[in-house]
């Protein structure tokens, strides 16, 4: 064996035996930042006896969790319902047109603008029309069309983008052969916009549950039963333990749907993609 075959088999053996280190602090210092940010806000609360209408303790949050179990999990199957359903859509309606409006510049001229006005009115504006059309007896529909409305656009605009950002070379390539309508949007366009298409699904899973937060605050009208409706139902009682409560696991479970999409991501673009090809070494 060569000295540059040793040196790199050391430095191979080096970093096999750094990753098990690297890999468990990617939760190891979140979780011990937050043990410290939690334990800093009990002593704090503890210490200076601050009312717990104003800000109440970690450990009164906890026991208000315990306690209230049963309805905080039905307010969060209620939103998680929403925002996973208006982001399916999102993904497969932001998908589909945003591949329609890369095969055609007439099309994507025409419908292009009427996107951009979806994306820049403002959900608050619209919701109270939105319920008015759909009823007051499908409050759940109205949700599921705002929610929609706020992240179909990131899974568009980057849907056309990608399609758009094959590379010339490999375009000629495929040109040259003569290659058919459909190899080269099969074998070229898709392969090329899916580092886009993963990204627009990660910004529209956060913007689903903000969509769905929003629009329960102002078409929930207390007949949604959601965590949104549960935080004013609760500020308008002073329960602000319960307040807290429904916030954390609005959190929480944004945050799974952020952690799920990107794991996918990386499952699918691990093999081949720049972006995780780095992360893997």
């Amino acid at each position: 064996m060569s000295r540059a075959d040793r040196d790199e088999a050391a430095g191979g053996s080096v970093a096999a035996g750094r990753r098990p280190i690297a890999l468990p602090l990617n939760y190891i210092l979140p979780i011990a930042a937050g043990l410290v940010f939690l334990a800093a806000w009990q002593a704090i609360v503890t210490i200076y006896q601050i009312p717990k209408f104003l800000v109440p303790s970690p450990l009164l949050i906890v026991e208000t969790m315990i306690d209230d179990a049963p309805s905080l999990l039905r307010a969060l199957r209620f939103t998680a319902v929403v925002t996973l359903s208006a982001f399916s859509l999102a993904v497969i309606t932001g998908i589909v047109v945003g591949v329609i409006l890369a095969q055609n510049r007439a099309i994507e001229m025409t419908l292009w603008p009427y996107a951009v006005v979806m994306q820049v009115t403002p959900v608050i504006a619209i919701a109270p029309l939105i319920v008015i059309w759909v009823g007051l007896d499908n409050v759940w529909l109205a949700l599921l069309i705002l929610a929609w409305l706020v992240a179909f656009f990131p899974m568009l605009s980057n849907t056309a983008l990608g399609m758009k950002s094959t590379d010339h070379g490999l375009r000629n390539v495929f040109e040259l052969y003569g290659a058919s309508r459909w190899k080269y949007f099969r074998y070229l366009q898709l392969p090329s916009a899916l580092p886009y298409i993963l990204g627009g699904a990660r910004i529209s899973a956060g913007l689903s549950v903000i969509g769905a937060v929003v629009a329960e605050f102002q078409a929930g009208s207390g007949s949604a039963t959601g965590l949104a409706w549960t935080i004013v139902e609760s500020g308008s009682m002073l329960n602000v333990s319960r307040m807290f409560a429904a916030l954390f696991l609005l959190s929480a479970f944004g945050l799974s749907i952020w952690y799920l999409t990107t794991y996918v991501q990386h499952l699918l673009l691990r093999r081949w993609h720049e972006s995780e090809l780095k992360r893997e070494n």
